[in-house]
């Protein structure tokens, strides 16, 4: 059943239209670079209008994965594949597990999460739902319908080479991801442990019950575990490096992966050059000396 006829799912002239003008999302992105305002995470700025972090994380980036698989449980039927081929079911598989971490599993682990203003939960929300869409099409009937259609090489041996190669990327990606990711949620959970240990210890010299606060909120240092040695934003850097192998896996030509992948670089980049300055001022730069901010060595 469609939510929205031609629209959702969408009909191919709709859905090449739709990823047309996505690719164009890089111009939004400017609006980062001659400002520095982001009210998320390091930046978060307070207002009454601010959305508690987990739960504005978690609606903001699961829509994405639900409109993929939305699409894709409606749309072959719509456009009269039989059957979805097993590629197509192994991109949406790696795009499935990298948001089962990143929107649910993430901030249910995570100790605190600093507030996200309205606007930009409502860009993520946007940028989230049109990703699902593009993606979700082009697996769902509007891009490779069988298995011939993925033999883009005419030989077998090295389109299934390119696919092996794409997901070991993509793996490698999603641990790296999610080892950084543990690294800056560490900072908070020692935050914690301290806490309680100092509000244990304010009881026992009172013998007067002390109340411990529940979660722990503008927490930070300078990591020194992993690729921390060497830029601030290697979470980021990993997110790409996973995404560039989920574009290997559809192939060259696959647009919506591809258009995924610049349009994250296009707004990560500009968040963590700002950060690597945020840094810089919050630490001084003796200490933060010989990071890079995302690409060791260059950037």
């Amino acid at each position: 059943m469609a939510i929205a006829e031609n629209w959702m799912p969408p009909s191919r002239e709709n859905w090449e239209l739709i990823c047309y003008i996505f690719q164009f999302f890089p111009l939004v992105t400017i609006f980062q670079w001659i400002q520095p305002w982001y009210g998320a995470g390091k930046t978060s700025t307070n207002s009454r209008f601010n959305i508690p972090g987990k739960i504005a994380w978690m609606t903001m980036e699961t829509p994405g994965l639900l409109t993929l698989l939305y699409i894709m449980s409606t749309l072959p039927a719509q456009v009269g594949m039989a059957q979805i081929p097993w590629e197509n079911k192994v991109m949406a598989g790696l795009y499935t597990i990298h948001y089962l971490y990143r929107a649910i599993l993430c901030p249910i682990i995570a100790p605190s999460m600093s507030p996200i203003h309205p606007l930009v939960w409502l860009f993520a929300l946007t940028f989230q739902i049109t990703n699902g869409l593009c993606i979700g099409s082009w697996l769902g009937g509007h891009g490779p319908t069988s298995r011939l259609d993925w033999q883009s090489y005419g030989n077998t041996y090295k389109a299934g080479g390119r696919i092996e190669l794409g997901m070991f990327i993509w793996a490698f990606g999603l641990m790296g991801n999610a080892f950084h990711d543990d690294e800056l949620r560490e900072i908070r959970r020692a935050a914690l442990r301290n806490q309680e240990n100092a509000s244990k210890g304010a009881e026992a010299s009172t013998s007067k019950g002390k109340a411990v606060k529940k979660g722990v909120d503008k927490i930070y240092m300078i990591p020194e575990n992993g690729l921390f040695r060497w830029i601030f934003y290697p979470h980021y850097l990993c997110e790409w490096i996973e995404w560039a192998g989920f574009w290997m896996v559809g192939g060259w030509d696959c647009l919506p992966a591809r258009t995924f992948l610049l349009n994250e670089i296009a707004a990560m980049l500009p968040r963590a050059l700002q950060g690597k300055k945020w840094y810089e001022e919050r630490f001084g730069k003796e200490k933060t000396a010989g990071r890079k901010a995302i690409i060791p060595g260059l950037l």
